[in-house]
């Protein structure tokens, strides 16, 4: 599926490329008040995946991925191999560990929406919010760190084979935030692959060339087609999610 709730391309005040990646990827707000507060503990690991990945990413944007090796970031890194697999089980994980703060993201605008608001509804508000702040993850964001971050994902086989991993998780999460069962797990399933075409569909314009403020009207109609189709199957004989 993401949060410092700055715009892409705000930069995180490093000056890196990788860190502007970071702060791009991670820049959506979760639309539900202050974030949890997390332990000093676990604000040093979370600060210690980020290096780590700061790392990996930089190299692997001036690399490319498969000529970057793992023994390459973890001396870059200043630690050890084993103990970057302690924190990273899978080369592809440097570059989307990120993407993981998304996998619940679904999930947690369907359980904080507000009384009396739909699933659907919540969903809808939540993703046109994302076009509106230009969010990454709605594909809809034309700064420089971010274009580069998508064309090294899109671009490589194995990162966005892992991609679906995490998307797989994704729909799981919010099959559970909508009651479990077979009838939730088709529905999160088509949610999610509403969300996921939207975004590719946004990326692939302004990788051709479009400007993120050129493409944002046709992606707020499309969003709000999809929603309608999403409404109209999803609330066929009064199942579904409302």
């Amino acid at each position: 599926m993401v949060m410092s709730g700055e715009k892409a391309g705000g930069g995180n005040g490093s000056g890196s490329v990788a860190g502007a990646v970071g702060e791009g990827v991670r820049g959506q707000e979760s639309g539900q008040g202050e974030p949890p507060r997390v332990s000093l503990r676990e604000r040093k690991k979370q600060l210690t995946y980020r290096a780590i990945s700061d790392a990996a990413i930089a190299m692997f944007l001036e690399r490319g991925f498969d000529k970057v090796s793992v023994a390459e970031v973890a001396a870059a890194a200043d630690i050890s191999k084993p103990t970057l697999f302690r924190y990273f089980p899978a080369k592809e994980d440097l570059a989307l560990h990120r993407f993981a703060d998304h996998e619940d993201e679904a999930a947690r605008v369907v359980g904080g929406r507000e009384p009396g608001e739909s699933p659907l509804d919540a969903l809808r508000r939540h993703f046109l919010a994302g076009l509106d702040r230009r969010d990454p993850v709605t594909g809809l964001c034309d700064a420089p760190q971010v274009l580069a971050f998508h064309r090294l994902l899109y671009g490589t086989p194995s990162l966005v084979a892992r991609l679906y991993a995490y998307q797989g998780r994704s729909e799981a999460a919010l099959a559970r935030a909508l009651g479990g069962g077979v009838t939730a797990r088709l529905a999160a399933g088509q949610v999610v692959a509403v969300l996921r075409i939207l975004a590719e569909e946004n990326w692939r314009r302004i990788d051709a060339g479009e400007s993120a403020d050129a493409v944002y009207a046709g992606a707020v109609q499309a969003a709000e087609e999809a929603f309608v189709q999403l409404r109209r199957g999803l609330e066929t004989e009064g199942r579904g999610i409302p």
